[in-house]
C-alpha cells in the first residue's frame, strides 16, 4: 500500500483502525519531502522534530488524527515557526502563538510538518520570491505551480501530504489547484476565522482553507475549522448540515451558466476554452441545464477597482510585517513590485481607496443578481495553462510589469473574492501533460451546492489517479 495514494480521510481511517501509526505517517511524509524538495522547492521551513514529538504523544480525536499537514507561510501564525511571508522584510520574525485557524487544524488531529513556499506577500499568482526562490510545478518543473499557494499545491500534487493549508485573496487557492491538477475550494467570506490578528483582510477579499486531492477532504476539513471566532466583525451564513454530508448527495438538476471569454477583455488560451466546453458537455450529460450567459458586470472597471483596493491593502501588509520583524521597508528588503505598491499606497488618497471599495460593493450586488436565475457559474479557472517560470517578473524600469501580465493569466478568479462568494477549481482536464482546471462560483453562503456538484464530477471524471511524473 502506497500511503501517497490515499487522501486524508483514508489515512485517518488507517490510524483509527491501528493499521498505521501517526508517527509512521509523519515519517513517510518527511521521507517524501526530503527526497523531492530539492527539485521542487515547495517546503521552506521544516518542523520535523516537533511533528514527530506531536505524533508520538496523545493527539486530539479529530477527523484527521495523525495526518501530516503543511501550513502556508502567509497569514497563519504557527508558534515557534518563522513567518516571513516570502519576503526579506519578514526575516527573523517568529510568532509565539498559533492563529485560531491553526489551533482548529491541530484540534482536528492534523500534525504540521512544515511550511510552504509563497511569493512575496502573496501578491502574484506565481510562487517565485527572491527570498525563497522559485517553487516548481511537479507536472513540469520549468513552469509555475501557480500562486500564491504554489508551495501547498506542489506538495499535494507531488504526494507529500494529502492536503495543505492555503489562502485566497484573488484566486490563490484556485489558481495553483488548476495548475497542479487538484481540488481547490475558496470558502464564503468569513467562513473560516482570520483571528486573532485580523477581523477581515483586504475588506473581505482574503479567506483561508486548503488545497486537497479529494472533495471529501475539503468538505470535512471545512467542517472542522469553520465558524466565527470571538470578536469577528461578521460571519458567514451557517450551513444547513455538515459539509461532509453534502459529498455524494444528489445535486439535483442545476441551472448552470458558463462563460468562455474574459470579463476584462483579455485573450483566453484555447486550451482553457476547450476545458470549459468539455465541462459544459459533461454537465449536460449529467442532467444539468447549461447555458452560455455572461453576468452583467463591468470587467475593466472591476479590475481597476480591485487594483485600487489591493495597492493600499498591500501597503498596510508591508507596514504590519515591518512592525513585527523590526526590519525597515526599502529596496534591500522588498522586491521591485512590492516596493512600488507600498509607495503607491502612500500616494493614494483615502477617498480613492473608499471609492474603489464602494464600486466593488455595488458590483457585488449586480453580480449576485445573476444567481437568482442560476445556481452556479462555470468559467475557466485561469486564462492560460501554467506559465513558464519567470513570465511574471518585473522588467527594467517597470516594476509592475508582472502584475499587469498577471491580468491575462488570471482574469476569472478575483470576482469571487470581490463578492465574497464561494468558488472552486475542479481538475477536469489535462492538455499536453499539463492540468487545466475549471472554476465554479456558487451563490453567497452556498458551499453545499458546490460540494455536491464537485463530488458528482469527481465520480464522473475521476482525477485522483492522475499524478505528475515521479510522484
Amino acid at each position: 500500500m502506497d500511503l501517497a495514494d490515499l487522501d486524508a480521510i483514508a489515512l485517518a481511517t488507517l490510524v483509527r483502525k491501528k493499521e498505521v501509526s501517526p508517527l509512521e505517517l509523519v515519517d513517510a511524509a518527511i521521507e517524501r519531502i526530503e527526497a523531492q524538495n530539492g527539485r521542487l522547492n515547495a517546503v521552506v521551513w521544516k518542523g520535523y522534530d516537533e511533528a514527530r514529538r506531536v505524533a508520538r504523544g496523545p493527539l486530539p480525536a479529530g477527523p484527521f488524527r495523525g495526518v501530516p499537514f503543511l501550513v502556508k507561510d502567509i497569514i497563519a501564525r504557527l508558534a515557534g515557526a518563522p513567518l516571513a511571508e516570502g519576503s526579506r522584510l519578514g526575516k527573523g520574525y517568529v510568532p509565539t502563538y498559533d492563529s485560531e485557524l491553526v489551533r482548529r487544524q491541530k484540534r482536528a488531529g492534523l500534525v504540521i510538518v512544515g511550511k510552504t513556499n509563497v511569493p512575496e506577500l502573496g501578491i502574484l499568482p506565481t510562487t517565485e520570491s527572491v527570498y525563497y526562490g522559485p517553487c516548481k510545478n511537479p507536472w513540469d518543473p520549468t513552469r509555475t505551480p501557480g500562486g500564491s499557494s504554489g508551495g501547498a499545491a506542489a506538495a499535494v500534487a507531488a504526494g507529500w501530504v494529502p492536503m495543505a493549508h492555503a489562502s485566497d485573496g484573488g484566486g490563490s487557492i484556485r489558481i495553483p489547484a488548476s495548475c497542479c491538477g487538484l481540488f481547490g475550494l475558496k470558502p464564503t467570506r468569513a467562513r473560516n476565522p482570520l483571528g486573532p490578528d485580523h477581523g477581515d483582510m483586504f475588506h473581505g477579499l482574503v479567506v483561508e482553507h486548503a488545497i486537497t486531492r479529494s472533495v471529501r477532504d475539503s468538505a470535512a476539513l471545512l467542517d472542522a475549522t469553520a465558524g466565527p471566532d470571538v470578536g469577528d466583525p461578521y460571519m458567514a451564513p451557517p450551513p444547513e448540515r455538515p459539509f461532509a454530508d453534502e459529498v455524494g448527495r444528489d445535486p439535483g438538476r442545476l441551472r448552470i451558466g458558463f462563460i468562455r471569454t474574459s470579463p476584462t477583455g483579455t485573450t483566453v488560451h484555447p486550451d482553457c476554452v476547450t476545458a470549459v466546453m468539455r465541462a459544459a458537455e459533461l454537465l449536460e450529460s449529467l442532467g444539468h441545464h447549461v447555458e452560455e450567459k455572461m453576468p452583467a458586470i463591468d470587467g475593466p472597471g472591476l479590475a481597476r477597482a480591485f487594483v485600487g483596493m489591493w495597492g493600499g491593502c498591500i501597503g498596510a501588509s508591508v507596514a504590519e510585517l515591518a512592525a513585527a520583524s523590526g526590519v525597515k521597508p526599502g529596496p534591500d528588503t522588498l522586491e521591485p513590485l512590492t516596493l512600488a505598491l507600498y509607495q503607491m499606497a502612500d500616494t493614494t488618497s483615502s477617498k480613492t481607496h473608499l471609492a474603489s471599495l464602494a464600486y466593488v460593493q455595488q458590483m457585488a450586488r449586480s453580480f449576485a443578481a445573476y444567481f437568482e436565475d442560476h445556481d452556479v457559474l462555470l468559467s475557466p479557472t485561469n486564462g492560460e495553462p501554467p506559465l513558464p517560470l519567470g513570465t511574471l517578473d518585473s522588467t527594467p524600469g517597470n516594476p509592475i510589469a508582472g502584475l499587469i501580465r498577471a491580468g491575462v493569466f488570471v482574469p476569472f478568479t478575483p470576482i469571487a473574492n470581490l463578492t465574497g462568494q464561494p468558488a472552486m477549481s475542479v481538475p477536469l482536464d489535462e492538455v499536453n501533460g499539463l492540468p487545466i482546471g475549471v472554476q465554479f462560483i456558487g451563490r453567497y453562503g452556498d458551499e453545499a451546492t458546490l460540494f455536491r456538484l464537485a463530488a458528482q464530477l469527481e465520480t464522473a471524471r475521476p482525477w485522483s489517479r492522475r499524478r505528475p511524473p515521479g510522484a
